[in-house]
């Protein structure tokens, strides 16, 4: 069994990477960022062309409209069925992405009570009263683990974090990784890592790039498909501040900043999220020396 996680902070060179390694084995890649799997979502999320995925499968993404709303458990199920699927047929997979609460529900054994709708509905009335950043200032009291994975503009996602902690009386990760919890023990997980000062100045000509490849345009287009109705994909990094961009809060330029600051604030969650997980091995080289490392580990440890 060949199944290798490919995982770290955004802008590091994830999809990249994992493209070579699939090159490499023969395999097929699964996405476990959160937002490639909404279809139209593409600028903003920095998701690879056809072209760019030079042949290799990749599972898993499109499979949404930005009127659905994804869970953890919807996408655990999913991942897991295409990974026993490849599994099954000898096809190594490869899992990348930066979502950390995706990449543990494959691994461990997250299993989240269902939703009550009366306190679901007491969080959201505090949440519109107090405001977004009031609601996660008391989640980062109660687990600031998920506090720091999870946005503050994410309101759905701050709500049924806080609603677990409630109905369980635990954290909302108080299922922690510990020696012989994985689902796939064989399974090989890789961070990729950068000096913060590189990784600031990648992300900023990304997100100008993402302006030049028309990501203003693409936010109309999703708006038009009632992109407002999602309120997941309404507040990811980009889309909400091109929105107020378009409703006239803030300036053209504005939002191009204030994307390129939150994507900075999310990219060290991401690090903090990841850095807690003792089973990565994390990889701070170039591509190609990235790539020997994946592969000879891999290979070796057939």
């Amino acid at each position: 069994m060949t199944l290798i996680f490919i995982v770290g902070a955004t802008a590091t060179g994830k999809s990249d990477l994992a493209i070579e390694v699939a090159k490499r084995l023969h395999g097929e890649i699964i996405n476990a960022d959160s937002m490639q799997l909404y279809k139209g979502m593409d600028i903003g999320t920095a998701k690879l062309s056809k072209n760019e995925r030079q042949g290799i499968e990749h599972h898993l993404i499109d499979i949404m409209t930005v009127t659905e709303e994804s869970s953890v458990a919807q996408y655990q199920a999913q991942a897991r069925a295409k990974i026993d699927e490849l599994i099954s047929k000898g096809t190594p997979a490869i899992v990348v992405g930066g979502t950390g609460l995706y990449v543990k529900a494959i691994l461990d054994e997250l299993n989240f009570p269902d939703t009550n709708e009366e306190v679901r509905a007491r969080l959201q009335r505090e949440s519109e009263s107090t405001g977004a950043m009031a609601l996660h200032a008391k989640l980062a009291k109660l687990d600031p683990v998920a506090a720091a994975a999870i946005p503050a503009q994410n309101a759905r996602r701050v709500i049924r974090a806080l609603e677990v902690i409630e109905l369980t009386g635990k954290p909302f990760t108080a299922n922690l990784p510990r020696e012989g919890s994985l689902r796939y023990p064989d399974a090989k997980q890789f961070g990729l890592v950068m000096d913060r000062e590189k990784l600031s100045a990648i992300i900023s000509n990304r997100v100008e790039r993402m302006w030049e490849k028309g990501f203003i345009s693409e936010v109309e287009e999703l708006l038009a498909q009632g992109l407002r109705e999602g309120k997941t994909v309404r507040a990811a990094l980009g889309y909400s501040q091109i929105i107020r961009f378009i409703d006239g809060e803030i300036s053209e330029e504005e939002a191009k900043e204030d994307t390129k600051r939150a994507t900075r604030q999310y990219a060290r969650r991401q690090e903090t999220w990841f850095s807690r997980d003792f089973r990565i091995a994390w990889l701070k080289s170039g591509i190609e020396e990235r790539l020997e490392k994946i592969t000879s580990t891999t290979i070796g440890g057939r």
